[in-house]
C-alpha cells in the first residue's frame, strides 16, 4: 500500500472486540509494509553493527601493521556505512508510510462508522470522547504499528550481534549477551505505572476537551447570561488537572529513560574493565577489545526502541480500547424481523409499535410531546436511529422495519432533523448542494424556509462582492448566524433533500410567530404528498396539521385535530397553552362547577315545568 493510493477502496471490518485485537487487526491489515520497513530495518542495524566489525579490523591492522587488512577493514567499513544510508531512509521511508496508512484506515473506519449511526453516535459516546478519538487517538494508534516494525528489526539485529559477538570473541561475547536481556527487560516492572498514569493524563484531557467543545459550541448563549467566566474557571481547572496528571506521567517515563541510560552504561564500564584485564593478560588482541566495545556502544541505538514500543503500546492500547468502542457501535437490529432487503425504498404509512405512533403517508403529522427530550428520542427513532439501551421492535415504513433496510435506503426514505442542527462551514451552495430526489429546487425551499432576511444578511457579509447570496459563505456552525436563521437554514436543506418522510424537530422554535405561520403554511404546501411528521406544541402549527398525535408517558394519548383536542383533552392543553398545575386545578374546578350546575339544572327543569303547568291549570 502506497500514500498515493489513500484513500482505501475498502478499509475492512475491525476486530473491535478489544483495544490489542483491533491493534493485532490493522498490523496484519500491513503485513507488507511491515515485512518492508522489518527487511530495510534489519539491513539498517546490522550495518550499525558492522561497523564494529571494521573498527575492530582496522586497530588491529594498524597494531600489526598489515596495510593490506587495513584497506579491507576500510572496505567493509564503507559497505557497512552504505548499508546504514540505504537502510535508514528506506526504513524512514516504510515506517511513515506504514503510520500513515494505519491512521487513514482508522480515519476510514471512524467516518463510516459516523456516517451509520448519524446523531445517534453522540448520545452512546461523549463528544469530547469522539474528539479524542478522531484526532490525538488516531496518531497513536499510527505511531505503534510503525514502531512495531522498527522494533522487530531492532530485535533481530540485537540477537545477530550476540551471536556473532559469541562466536567471534567467547569471552566478552557471553557477558554482552547475558547482560542485553538484562537491559532491555529492565524497564517492564515500571510499565504497569506508567501507563497507569497516562491513562489518567488522557481521560482528564478527554473531559478537558468535551468541555472546551460544550463552551464553545454555547459561547453566544454564555455571553448573553454572563456565564463566560464561570465556564473559563472550569476549563482553567480542568486544564490544570491535565497538567498535573501530565507531570506525574512524564516523570515516570523519564524514571524509564533515565534506567534506559544508567543500565547500559553500566555495562560499558563492566565490559571496558574486564576487557582490559583480558587485553592485558594476553587472551584477547586489542582490535577484539575494540569490536566489542564498539558493538555494545552502537548496540545502545537499537535498545531505545525497546522504550520506544513501549511507550508507544502503552500510549496507543487505551487510544486502541476507545477507538475499538466506538467502531463496535452498531444500528439497532432485531432478530424477529424479516432480515435483509434489497435497495427498493418503501412507501406507505410510518408506524411505531413502541409508542403506537402512526404517521399516515402523504400528511402532515404534528406530534405534541411534554418531554422535550423524551421528543427527540422518539424522532430519532423515527429515523432509525434508536437508542442503545433500547429493545422495542423497530419503526415501520411500509409495513417494512427501518431496521433491515440498507443504510442508504433507510437514510433517503426517512431523514430526521434534530432541534439543533449543525451548519457547515462553506457557501450556500455548498450547504444545499446535497443528495436529492430533484424535485425540490433550492430556491423553493429557501422560499418555503421563509429565508429571505437571510440572503439579504449573506449578501451583507459577503467579502467578494458578488451580491449572490449562494456564494456567500457561511461560518463553521453558522455562528454568525441567528439561531432563527440557522434554524431555516436547516429547514430549507431538509427540504431539498425531499425524503419520502421528513421528520422535523422543534424546526421553527426559534423564529417569530409571523414567520412561524408562514413556514407552516408554505411547509405544508411544499410537502403534499409527502409524509411529514412535525414535533412541535406551537398552536401555529398545530393549526396545519392534518392531524395531531399527543403522546404521553411514552405511549400515543389522544389523536385529532387541534382544536378538538385542545377542548376535549386537558393534557394537551396543558401542554400547548403551557398552564401551571395550578392554573389547571382551576380549570378543573370550573369544569366540575359546570358540570354539578347542568346537572342540577337538567333534574330542577321538569320540576319547574310541572309547577308551571298546575299553575296554568289553576288559572
Amino acid at each position: 500500500m502506497q500514500i498515493r493510493d489513500l484513500p482505501y477502496p475498502d478499509p475492512g471490518i475491525p476486530d473491535v472486540r478489544s483495544g490489542p485485537r483491533f491493534l493485532l487487526w490493522l498490523g496484519r491489515n500491513q503485513l507488507g509494509g511491515q515485512l518492508k520497513a522489518l527487511a530495510w530495518g534489519l539491513l539498517h542495524f546490522t550495518g550499525i553493527g558492522g561497523l564494529s566489525l571494521g573498527a575492530g579490523l582496522a586497530v588491529q591492522a594498524v597494531v600489526d601493521r598489515s596495510g593490506g587488512r587495513l584497506a579491507l577493514a576500510g572496505g567493509l567499513i564503507a559497505l557497512f556505512g552504505a548499508a546504514i544510508a540505504i537502510g535508514d531512509t528506506m526504513l524512514h521511508r516504510t515506517a511513515v508510510t506504514n503510520w500513515i496508512t494505519a491512521a487513514a484506515r482508522v480515519q476510514q473506519l471512524l467516518a463510516r462508522k459516523t456516517a451509520e449511526l448519524g446523531s445517534a453516535l453522540t448520545r452512546r459516546v461523549a463528544a469530547g470522547e469522539v474528539v479524542a478519538v478522531s484526532t490525538g487517538d488516531v496518531e497513536k494508534i499510527g505511531w505503534f504499528v510503525e514502531a512495531v516494525s522498527r522494533f522487530l528489526a531492532a530485535a533481530l539485529a540485537i540477537v545477530v550481534v550476540c551471536v556473532g559477538l559469541v562466536i567471534y570473541l567467547p569471552a566478552l561475547g557471553i557477558l554482552v549477551a547475558l547482560s542485553v536481556p538484562v537491559l532491555a527487560l529492565a524497564v517492564l516492572p515500571l510499565l504497569p505505572r506508567a501507563t497507569q498514569r497516562a491513562d489518567i493524563q488522557r481521560e482528564k484531557a478527554g473531559k478537558a476537551t468535551e468541555l472546551a467543545s460544550d463552551t464553545v459550541a454555547g459561547l453566544r448563549v454564555l455571553r448573553g447570561i454572563g456565564g463566560e467566566e464561570l465556564f473559563l474557571g472550569r476549563y482553567r481547572a480542568a486544564s490544570q488537572e491535565v497538567r498535573k496528571a501530565a507531570v506525574r506521567s512524564a516523570r515516570m517515563w523519564s524514571l524509564i529513560s533515565a534506567v534506559q541510560v544508567l543500565l547500559p552504561g553500566a555495562l560499558l564500564l563492566a565490559v571496558i574493565t574486564y576487557g582490559a584485564r583480558l587485553a592485558l593478560d594476553g587472551r584477547i588482541e586489542v582490535g577484539g577489545l575494540v569490536t566489542v566495545y564498539s558493538a555494545v556502544t552502537l548496540m545502545l541505538f537499537p535498545l531505545r526502541h525497546f522504550e520506544e514500543i513501549a511507550m508507544a503500546y502503552s500510549f496507543s492500547r487505551p487510544s486502541a480500547r476507545r477507538a475499538a468502542r466506538v467502531l463496535s457501535l452498531e444500528r439497532t437490529a432485531y432478530e424477529d424481523e424479516r432480515g435483509g432487503l434489497d435497495d427498493a425504498r418503501p412507501t406507505g404509512d410510518l408506524y411505531d409499535p413502541a409508542t403506537g405512533l402512526l404517521a399516515p403517508a402523504g400528511l402532515l403529522t404534528a406530534v405534541v410531546c411534554g418531554d422535550p427530550d423524551a421528543a427527540g428520542r422518539l424522532a430519532e427513532r423515527l429515523g432509525g436511529h434508536a437508542a442503545e439501551e433500547e429493545k422495542s421492535p423497530s419503526v415501520l415504513l411500509g409495513g417494512v422495519a427501518l431496521d433491515d433496510l440498507p443504510l442508504d435506503a433507510a437514510r433517503a426514505s426517512v431523514l430526521v432533523q434534530d432541534k439543533d442542527p449543525v451548519l457547515l462551514s462553506g457557501t450556500l451552495t455548498e450547504l444545499l448542494d446535497i443528495p436529492a430526489s430533484g424535485a425540490v429546487d433550492p430556491e423553493k425551499a429557501l422560499a418555503a424556509a421563509q429565508c429571505g432576511d437571510v440572503l439579504d444578511a449573506l449578501v451583507q457579509a459577503s467579502v467578494d462582492g458578488s451580491g449572490d447570496p449562494m456564494r456567500s459563505r457561511i461560518t463553521e456552525r453558522g455562528r454568525s448566524l441567528s439561531g432563527g436563521q440557522r434554524q431555516r437554514l436547516a429547514l430549507a436543506r431538509s427540504l431539498v433533500t425531499d425524503p419520502e418522510v421528513l421528520v422535523l424537530d422543534e424546526p421553527t422554535s426559534a423564529v417569530d410567530s409571523h414567520t412561524e405561520a408562514r413556514i407552516a403554511r408554505s411547509v405544508k404546501e411544499l410537502r403534499a404528498g409527502r409524509t411529514t411528521v412535525v414535533f412541535a406544541s406551537s398552536p401555529l402549527l398545530l393549526d396545519h396539521a392534518d392531524r395531531v398525535v399527543f403522546v404521553h408517558e411514552g405511549e400515543v394519548a389522544a389523536v385529532g385535530a387541534h382544536r378538538e383536542l385542545l377542548r376535549d383533552e386537558p393534557g394537551y392543553r396543558a401542554v400547548v397553552t403551557r398552564e401551571t398545575e395550578a392554573e389547571q386545578e382551576q380549570a378543573q374546578r370550573q369544569e366540575q362547577e359546570q358540570e354539578q350546575r347542568a346537572k342540577r339544572d337538567h333534574i330542577m327543569e321538569p320540576a319547574a315545568s310541572r309547577a308551571r303547568e298546575e299553575i296554568e291549570e289553576s288559572a
